[in-house]
């Protein structure tokens, strides 16, 4: 095929179906991206060129489920990933999330996450268990990828559960050496040989800090609820931290037993309704034990729709206590905010750190206040 051709077919399918008298493609696999991409793109002139996919349209007018097929075997991995996600997130297949065949094809990744989170309600038996194999996935590569930076920022304390990579006697683990080296005990000369030295991370000997994680279940807030829930999981593995986990909307809920299981703390969430932020901190302000040692995580869009005095009124007795307040209005990669900001001023009146973050840089924030 020459250039000019080569170009002339993908100005073709670009244009689209109202291109195809003055451009014919030249093969039959062009003709079957210009189906691919008219089953999608096609929706854009209005409802009523729409094609069924269930329809009478023939073999070009692939189903949901071979359409898909049909995306994967034609298109590159990359073009294929934004082609699904155009169908989610501008076009609302559901279908793609309600059919087992289909929902199995899928490339797990943080946007199919959150489709399947907002609905998981449509979802039963094997569609819901496939969906479910899904949330586990992108959660374990969530996980991977944050584990390393929270953990070595794990807020300044000693790790004893991790070697460190700096040997020095202020770091050697004794007790760790000689259980681990018992089994080279030399019974004849009554010694033991140390045939290898463990030493720990960095250390602080103080008590541990808690970490009320307060999370809004608003639609709105999903990138940082599954964040959290990640975040939350993680934290709980930390021996220098005693973690909380409560979600909320008009009622809420406390998750620290599933904490250490996030695909089940995410499985559990039910997205939309009211919310009563005010009601939350109640709850979270039941929870302080050491004020001076806690730190409250509230994970919101601060769009209040209980009490904005009651809020206010608990967020500045929970500041006066002594813990710290982290109102958060995005936890999510791109930390990108949408908020009330008349509320996020109060409370950064009141005293509370109003901001959005990262995960890990969160954990740095958090690393600086256990150190002062």
């Amino acid at each position: 095929m020459s250039t000019h051709g080569a170009a002339l077919n993908r100005w073709r399918l670009v244009l689209g179906k109202s291109a195809e008298g003055p451009l014919p493609l030249e093969d039959s696999r062009l003709a079957r991206m210009d189906d691919a991409l008219d089953f999608l793109y096609g929706r854009e002139a209005g409802p009523d060129v729409r094609r069924d996919p269930e329809g009478g349209h023939g073999e070009s007018q692939p189903a949901v489920a071979r359409w898909l097929s049909e995306v994967r075997g034609l298109f590159p991995q990359e073009t294929a990933e934004i082609l699904q996600r155009h169908a989610l997130d501008r076009y609302h297949l559901t279908a793609l999330l309600t059919d087992q065949e289909v929902l199995e094809q899928l490339e797990p990744d943080e946007a199919l996450l959150e489709m399947v989170l907002s609905l998981k309600g449509m979802m039963k038996g094997p569609v819901l268990d496939a969906a479910r194999r899904i949330v586990d996935r992108v959660v374990q590569e969530l996980t991977k990828k944050m584990r390393h930076e929270i953990r070595r920022s794990a807020l300044g304390k000693l790790d004893r559960t991790s070697r460190s990579p700096v040997r020095t006697l202020r770091n050697l683990d004794i007790r760790k050496t000689i259980r681990k080296n018992l089994a080279h005990y030399d019974r004849e000369n009554q010694r033991l040989i140390l045939e290898q030295l463990y030493f720990s991370g960095r250390a602080q000997r103080y008590n541990p800090w808690s970490v009320i994680i307060a999370v809004d279940e608003s639609g709105s807030m999903l990138p940082s609820i599954i964040h959290s829930a990640v975040m939350a999981g993680i934290f709980a593995k930390l021996p220098m931290l005693t973690t909380y986990l409560v979600i909320f909307d008009t009622a809420v809920v406390d998750l620290t037993g599933r904490m250490d299981d996030p695909v089940e703390t995410l499985m559990s969430v039910h997205l939309g309704g009211g919310t009563d932020i005010a009601k939350a901190m109640g709850y979270c302000k039941a929870l302080i034990t050491a004020p001076r040692r806690t730190i409250v995580v509230l994970v919101s869009d601060l769009c209040e729709g209980g009490s904005r005095q009651s809020l206010y009124r608990t967020c500045h007795d929970i500041v006066e206590s002594g813990a710290r307040l982290i109102a958060l209005t995005a936890l999510n990669e791109h930390s990108v905010p949408d908020y009330d900001r008349a509320t996020a001023q109060t409370l950064a009146d009141l005293g509370a750190h109003v901001g959005a973050m990262t995960p890990e840089r969160l954990a740095d924030f958090m690393a600086g206040i256990m150190q002062k």
